[in-house]
């Protein structure tokens, strides 16, 4: 028994450290020193709770960009069922997924270049993805300005304004968050 007990008072010791006291002080100095960030990164509109910059929504009608797709179940960018399709690029299923979503954009885009960005029609591995990349906004860029009846120049003016690029250049690629664009086309109505 007395060669149990340094073992078991470690392992108590260790348990209480790592278990308790690491994940308490983490989450102390993650809501001090990046609040925003901690509390999920939510954007606000008038007092009224609009989304999160890290999390994609679901936008359909004509005068919004649309994110990538997501595969999350039941319903489109539920964070509680985070996670990709599991297709294989060589499953028959994907391609009739991809198939379908290039024919839908192509008929809500008639003015806009038949070949369809990518990551319009594929879906993250998380399916929660918030941004695209600019080559994606530009190619929406006719059916937004048509349908909210402003020009493209200025809705150009606006995915650029939105498009966020990595601090170092090789770190990543530039990205627009759809969600804080399409909330600066709404709160710009007046953009002529």
């Amino acid at each position: 028994m007395s060669m149990l007990r340094p073992g078991i008072v470690l392992l108590l010791l260790l348990t209480l450290i790592t278990g308790g006291v690491y994940p308490l002080l983490t989450t102390l100095l993650g809501q001090w020193w990046f609040a925003d960030r901690a509390a999920g990164s939510l954007i606000y509109q008038h007092d009224r709770l609009r989304g999160s910059r890290l999390i994609g929504q679901d936008f359909t009608q004509p005068g919004y960009f649309q994110g990538r797709p997501s595969a999350t179940a039941e319903t489109p960018y539920n964070p509680q069922a985070s996670g990709g399709s599991n297709l294989a690029a060589s499953n028959p299923e994907l391609d009739k997924q991809i198939a379908a979503r290039v024919a839908a954009l192509r008929a809500a885009n008639p003015k806009a270049s038949p070949a369809v960005p990518v990551d319009l029609v594929t879906a993250s591995a998380s399916g929660l993805d918030y941004g695209i990349s600019p080559e994606a906004a530009a190619w929406q860029i006719p059916r937004v300005a048509a349908a909210r009846q402003l020009s493209a120049q200025t809705v150009a003016r606006l995915v650029k304004a939105h498009t966020a690029t990595p601090l170092i250049g090789f770190l990543g690629k530039p990205v627009v968050n759809v969600l804080a664009l399409n909330l600066a086309l709404d709160a710009n109505k007046d953009l002529r």
